[in-house]
């Protein structure tokens, strides 16, 4: 797809490895060149898609991005949900916005990512006997 190169991709795949670390939480990323829609409902496409809602305990982060029309949305599972406030994203969005403001989009997703994990932690702590549910590799969209 060519949105980033393949030093690029390795640098977010070893941000997601290093975030799911330490939580038993499971983050996504879900990259498209442009928009089909509401952002909103794309990021919940990809949830979908990606069999997210699949955790044992309902704790799958998806960060999805339309590069070029510059949206992204993070949601969570319900099992994330019901634990946390409305505005429990907000301090991750807005930390990867201010990197996206500098044109930093790959250290924009690897903040937000370690954001993420980093606040899933919190509610769900690695497990001793915690095993990687969903793949951690980028999904690319079809444009």
């Amino acid at each position: 797809m060519g949105v980033f190169s393949s030093e690029e991709q390795d640098k977010i795949i070893h941000a997601i490895n290093l975030a799911e670390a330490k939580t038993s939480g499971e983050i996504r990323v879900a990259v498209e060149r442009k928009l089909k829609g509401d952002v909103m409902e794309r990021a919940q496409f990809f949830f979908n898609k990606l069999g997210m809602h699949d955790t044992v305990n309902k704790n799958g982060v998806l960060i999805y991005i339309a590069v070029d029309d510059h949206k992204f949305a993070i949601i969570g599972d319900i099992g994330i949900n019901q634990k946390v406030g409305n505005d429990f994203w907000n301090s991750t969005k807005d930390l990867m916005v201010s990197y996206f403001r500098k044109n930093e989009l790959v250290e924009g997703l690897i903040q937000g990512i370690y954001s993420a994990g980093k606040q899933l932690k919190t509610f769900f702590p690695v497990a001793e006997d915690d095993i990687n549910e969903l793949p951690n590799e980028i999904e690319f969209g079809d444009n």
